[in-house]
């Protein structure tokens, strides 16, 4: 089969166009001393698992509330997965989450918001 020189020219043009209409459309860029740095957020929790009781603390060293969630997923299909209400994490303080699940415990962690 020969190819025609219209067929044999045909993927270099659309090469070429790709190429010259990616290079023409600007880029957003900020330059890295231009950016504002994200302010600290997020309280540290430590999740502790014994048996088929979770308790985690959460301490938020930062200025800004930090509403915290303790979620459990339990081993067991016919077990109920659990999601505990949103707890205000406040400045400087430390708070107590507990679940639990009827057999054992899958998985085990916190979900943080930002508070008003």
């Amino acid at each position: 089969m020969r190819l025609s020189r219209r067929t044999a020219s045909l993927p270099l043009a659309v090469a070429l166009v790709t190429t010259l209409a990616y290079q023409a459309v600007p880029h957003a860029r900020v330059p890295a001393d231009e950016q504002e740095p994200a302010a600290p957020f997020g309280a540290a929790c430590r999740i502790r698992v014994t048996d088929s009781r979770v308790t985690a603390y959460c301490h938020n060293p930062y200025p800004e509330t930090d509403h915290v969630s303790l979620h459990i997923e339990c081993a067991r299909w016919w077990d109920i997965d659990t999601d505990s209400s949103p707890v205000a994490a406040e400045p400087a303080r430390t708070v107590r989450l507990t679940g639990r699940c009827w057999n054992e415990v899958d998985e085990a962690w916190i979900s943080h918001r930002r508070g008003s």
